[in-house]
């Protein structure tokens, strides 16, 4: 179990990127969804001890993680949202190399990095260098060292962003995986990452959070609040005008609106709640309908 009590963090300048947060993170799959800007991979870097906060406390599995970085850094593999790699170096020799770091020796070391490169699909590539990867191969190797040590925590921020669907499906597979036995707290603005892998969901906005639950339970708030209808682009401004209009889609030419209200709307059909109007009534709902338009 991962617990995060009080946490702030105010950056150079005055800009406040964490205000108060408490978090309970149990194991399997979590999701951090929020929009960009709203606080998440900071709170992914001070979970991971790679910044202070200004106040609060984490602890994960009875180790104070801001008293005792060492502890936690044992335990922890990190994905995130930007990395890189020493260049003309092979995913093979990379992935031994930070394997020995983390003491991992010999035959172990061995057997570890080739059923990592299996795993994450990379094997066919293991004497590639890295900066030659695709995106899609990038990632994929970010995650195989986040995995060295079997880790009992593991974060990954934006994993899938810029992933064909291909890839995002593999990737996905991964984590679902490694989720049964680990603590993985998934942070992303693509809700169906999380709609999809995580049976906890925390919404962060402007660095608090904002809401905690399971996803189905959080829809469930939502049936009988939520209608559709078909509309001519033209009549989308009207309509955002009249309604709380959480989301558009283009459908068959015209757009489609879905709307939040407590009655009927004139002339508009009753619609099953997603975790898409979850995340954006949340928004709404603190003031941060900007994040919408």
């Amino acid at each position: 179990m991962l617990n995060l009590t009080g946490i702030s963090k105010t950056y150079p300048g005055g800009v406040p990127a964490l205000q108060n947060v408490h978090l309970d993170v149990p194991k399997g799959m979590f999701g951090l969804l929020g929009p960009n800007g709203a606080g998440k991979s900071s709170l992914m870097r001070t979970i991971a001890t790679l910044q202070q906060p200004d106040s609060g406390a984490i602890t994960f599995n009875g180790i104070d993680v801001l008293q005792n970085k060492t502890a936690l850094r044992r335990t922890l593999g990190y994905l995130p949202q930007e990395f890189g790699a020493y260049p003309r170096i092979s995913a093979l020799a990379m992935l031994k190399y930070l394997a020995a770091l983390k003491g991992i020796h010999g035959n172990q070391q061995q057997q570890v990095v080739e059923n990592l490169l299996v795993k994450t699909n990379l094997w066919d590539a293991r004497h590639k260098s890295i900066d030659k990867f695709s995106g899609g191969m990038k990632q994929r190797y970010g995650i195989a060292q986040a995995l060295l040590g079997n880790p009992a925590l593991l974060i990954v921020d934006e994993p899938t962003a810029g992933l064909d669907p291909a890839e995002r499906r593999r990737f996905q597979n991964i984590l679902a995986e490694v989720g049964e036995e680990t603590v993985v707290i998934l942070s992303t603005h693509i809700v169906d990452d999380v709609r999809e892998l995580c049976s906890q969901v925390a919404i962060i906005g402007r660095g608090r959070i904002l809401k905690v639950g399971e996803p189905l339970q959080l829809m469930r708030e939502l049936n009988g609040k939520l209608w559709t209808l078909v509309v001519k682009r033209e009549e989308v401004a009207a309509m955002r005008a009249r309604y709380t209009v959480l989301s558009t889609r283009l459908k068959a030419g015209a757009t489609e609106i879905r709307v939040l209200s407590e009655t009927p709307p004139d002339g508009m059909q009753s619609t099953a709640a997603e975790l898409e109007d979850v995340y954006f009534s949340t928004l709404i709902d603190h003031g941060l309908k900007d994040n919408l338009e």
